[in-house]
């Protein structure tokens, strides 16, 4: 007979730092959602043990229950049974951004059907289950939602250390709750400007049509997006969402990048402009 299989968890350590209450119980809380899905757990959030569990993957779970494992840069979470039917798998990976204080979390699956979403306070996210709990960790001051990442931005660079295992576990729990990303799906509302309306005139519509096509997905990848907010006089108004925001290089983006593609194709366009976001309001766009 195959040997059952357990949750394995696949780890690689961050930079050395000092340790913190949050941080111990960030990771307690991976392990007991490791524990939940095999079926249970010892009361000091060490899986119980089951045969055919070796002393090294318990000494691993003990040793991340009791603050002794570094943050991860990756965690994988897999729990199968002999039924090929019944399998469960979440995998969650990070990539840095050009913000050193905004990180990109992917957990391996689709985020957002359609668009993309903002949220730049406490109140915004109350539209998202996901967001509101990100936002219950100290420090985050950012939460965006792409097609399959969340971008998470914090007030201190030098705090990631801490803050990265709570969000990991956080993503995890959400996704292991069966909870829907929006608790309202009429919240879905396409603010992007970008689509092409009967009114737009040619150059407009040529706009819409760049920003959406070879603008949007190269952002996108840096964990940020760019909407369409207006033009006047020559100039194209953008607004910058997500890691854009507060990014030290944005303002070469925006002209290096996004102005001189606008210009080279469109002859109309003198400029670009970003629009700042008032209090980061909720927008999917």
């Amino acid at each position: 007979p195959k040997p059952a299989h357990h949750p394995v968890v696949v780890a690689t350590p961050s930079p050395p730092g000092g340790g913190s209450i949050a941080r111990v119980a960030a990771m307690r809380r991976i392990f007991k959602s490791l524990a939940r899905l095999r079926g249970g757990a010892s009361r000091s959030g060490v899986p119980a043990s089951k045969p055919g569990l070796s002393a090294a993957r318990r000494m691993l779970h003990r040793s991340a229950a009791t603050g002794l494992v570094r943050p991860f840069n990756r965690v994988h979470l897999d729990t199968k049974s002999a039924s090929p039917t019944n399998t469960r798998s979440l995998f969650v990976q990070t990539k840095d951004t050009p913000n050193p204080k905004s990180l990109k979390f992917l957990p391996g699956r689709v985020v957002l059907e359609v668009g993309a979403m903002d949220f730049g306070d406490k109140d915004s996210a109350s539209a998202s289950p996901l967001a509101k709990k990100l936002f219950q960790i100290d420090g985050v001051v950012n939460v965006f939602f792409g097609n399959d990442f969340v971008s998470v931005t914090i007030n201190d660079e030098e705090r990631w250390f801490d803050i990265k295992p709570e969000i990991f576990a956080t993503i995890m729990d959400f996704y292991q709750s069966g909870l829907p990303i929006l608790a309202n799906e009429e919240d879905l509302k396409d603010t992007a400007g970008t689509e092409i309306l009967d009114t737009d005139d040619e150059v407009v519509a040529l706009i819409k049509e760049l920003i959406e096509t070879r603008i949007r997905p190269a952002v996108q990848e840096d964990g940020g997006d760019i909407a369409y907010r207006g033009f006047e006089d020559g100039v194209v108004k953008v607004q910058l969402q997500g890691s854009c925001v507060g990014c030290p290089s944005s303002s070469v983006t925006l002209k290096m990048g996004i102005e001189n593609m606008l210009k080279h194709y469109i002859p109309e366009v003198s400029a670009v402009e970003a629009i700042e976001p008032e209090g980061y309001e909720s927008s999917l766009y």
